[in-house]
């Protein structure tokens, strides 16, 4: 979880899951949707979300498509709603106290 939570804690990261989000797409074209970054800097990008588990990679001859793996949330979003859920009942019970 630790990976996932720094691989979406950066912003560049967060936009490139939403464009892989409805299907895969091209490395070339993700990079061509941040012009003020190089080719590099997005590639290593790629590389943080991959190793988090949170993208797929597949070769498509001498291109790589990049796609979400929305399952890569689980462990994160079990966490959050597991803090969430306490505060909600915290919150439940002062209400009803009162």
């Amino acid at each position: 979880m630790d990976d996932t939570l720094r691989a979406v804690a950066d912003p560049t990261r967060r936009a490139i899951m939403e464009l892989v989000r409805d299907g895969e797409r091209s490395a070339g074209d993700i990079a061509a949707r941040f012009p003020g970054m190089s080719r590099p800097a997005v590639s290593q990008h790629l590389k943080v979300l991959v190793d988090a588990g949170l993208v797929d990679v597949r070769r498509d001859g001498n291109r790589r498509l990049y796609a979400l793996r929305p399952e890569g949330l689980a462990d994160a979003a079990g966490f959050i709603e597991r803090m969430w859920s306490a505060q909600l009942r915290k919150l439940k019970e002062a209400v009803e106290t009162e």
